[in-house]
Parts: C-alpha cells; structure tokens; sequence
C-alpha cells in the first residue's frame, strides 16, 4: 500500500522538542510501515528519515501539500496539536482512508472541558472541575493544548486572569501513567505506561514537564487502567493509535485524552512483539488480534530520543 504520514512539527519546519517528538514518532511509523513492504510517503520542511519518501512543505504550504499527497495515497495518518488536528484530519478523510480518529472524535477529545463532561456522563472517572477557588489547589490548564503544556497546579488564592480560556480541576494525588491503545474496531490495550514527569515550582505555580516514558510499567491495577481506557475511546468515539493519560490515586482517574499517536509509541515499539503498523492497518482492513505480546521495558527520555533519531 501506500501510505502518508504527516506530522505538524515536522511539515511546518519548527525546531526544539516539538521537532523532537514529531521526528519520534513520524520516524517509528514510517519504520514499520516500511518493514511490512509498504511505500511510505511524509510531509517535512527540512529533516529528513531514514525511510521513505519526502515531500516538501513548511508553514504556509502544509495543508495544501496535505491535501494534494493524500489524494495520491491509500491511506494516510496526520499527528498534530490537538486544536489544529482537526481541520487536518478532515483534509485526509476526504481525500483518502484515514488510520486515525475522526475529525469529530478529535474536537471532542481537544476540548478538555467536553471532553471531561462527556467522560463524567459515561462514568468514567475524572477530576472534578472547579468553578469555586476558595479553597485548596487546583490544575490548571489550557482548555485546548497538548500533553503537559502549560498544566500547572496553583493554590486557591491566585486565580487566574485568563481563565475561560482554561480548565481547572480538583488535584489528584497518584502516580502519573499513560494507556497505549489501538480502537476503532475494537479496543485493544497496547500497554500501561509510567510518565517520567518534572515538577517545577515558579512565581505562577507549580508546573508539571512530561519528560519521557517507562514502557511497558507493571501494576496490579493494569486491568482497571485498561478497562478504563476502554470504556473512555468508546464514550468519545476514538478510533486507531490513541495515548490515554491517567492519574492512579484511589482508583484510575482520565486527565487527557490523545487522539492521535503519542510520544510513548517510541518505547512501545521496543518492546512489542507485532508490528504497530500492521496493528493500525488491521484496525481499518482487517481484524485485530485478542492481545499483544510485550517483550523487556524500555525507559527514555526526550534527550534519549535525540540521540537515536
């Protein structure tokens, strides 16, 4: 088949982690795409894989060189910043078959505040959002971003100025973890992973920076966290490669949902027994198997990925 792969960082010519982590996982999927005979066709400004073929784009030509690639495809997948992500994967579903969410399980995943509502309405648990700062610490953070940017825990007493442009949350205590999962089909846990997060205290808060990932992390409630993941990519319609951040306290609580591949897919590939493009295609022409099979762990860091990409 072919297959085109778009990652915005990458197809706009941004630098820094951004890059880093799109470069990650645009290079993990063409790999294996690569590996199962595919031809593999992406979207860069400047880097370049060490597979596949590159077309052209930066910042005022991604969309056009999207829309005109995709076409040419048997199927594509875009990765993206959450708020953006759905107007780009409107551009690949009517030009071709698209691996990834839909465009309107995409919005709803990006709005941290539907999405939150939408989860509590289904059961599944998630911090309670707060409307009253009067007392305690709360998380803030954007009603539309991407991972841990600008999640930041504040105490009551300094509310924040711009704050219907963000959500707050009751804070809770636990162990910070991810779920790896392929659905659409149906919903198959991939692993349970641990987030190596950096806590920073500066004059706004306390800031929480997502550092890399331990893949896969062993627990005894890893049945819970996927039952969880499970009933949460049902609720919001999800469908291929998602990242389900949860926070392990009394029991298994959803922060975020990623509609998209996510930084964790760089470990997870180390250590899964399959191809997780074989996985992707399965989802959309084929069938999934019951399980997957993990082999080792491995633990990195955003510095460890620049070194090996």
């Amino acid at each position: 088949m072919r297959i085109l792969l778009a990652e915005y960082a990458m197809g706009i010519g941004l630098e820094g982690t951004l890059l880093l982590e799109g470069k990650a996982m645009l290079s993990t999927l063409a790999n294996s795409f690569s590996r199962l005979g595919h031809d593999v066709t992406y979207l860069t400004a400047e880097s370049r894989l060490k597979c596949g073929k590159d077309v052209i784009s930066d910042e005022s030509t991604f969309t056009e060189k999207l829309e005109e690639t995709a076409k040419e495809n048997d199927a594509a997948l875009v990765i993206g910043p959450d708020e953006l992500l759905g107007n780009l994967t409107d551009i690949i579903e009517n030009k071709t078959v698209n691996l990834g969410c839909s465009p309107e399980s995409v919005r709803l995943c990006a709005d941290k505040l539907t999405c939150t509502k939408i989860l509590k309405s289904n059961s599944i648990a998630v911090p309670e959002i707060i409307n009253n700062y009067s007392k305690g610490n709360y998380v803030i953070k954007p009603r539309f971003g991407c991972a841990s940017e600008g999640v930041r825990l504040k105490p009551a007493e300094k509310t924040d100025d711009r704050i219907d442009e963000y959500i707050a949350t009751e804070y809770i205590e636990g162990e910070h973890l991810s779920v790896s999962m392929i659905c659409g089909q149906k919903s198959l846990p991939l692993s349970l992973n641990r987030q190596l997060i950096n806590i920073k205290k500066e004059n706004d808060g306390t800031f929480f920076d997502y550092k890399g990932n331990q893949v896969p992390y062993k627990a005894d409630f890893e049945k819970e966290a996927f039952d969880t993941a499970k009933k949460t990519v049902e609720a919001l319609g999800c469908n291929g490669y998602v990242g389900i951040d949860i926070v392990y306290g009394d029991k298994t609580y959803v922060v975020d949902v990623n509609p998209r591949p996510t930084t964790a897919i760089f470990g997870l590939v180390r250590t899964l027994g399959c191809e997780i493009g074989d996985l992707l295609l399965m989802n959309m022409f084929g069938e999934l198997p019951e399980s997957v099979e993990l082999n080792g762990e491995c633990s990195f860091t955003k510095d460890d990925i620049e070194d090996i990409i």
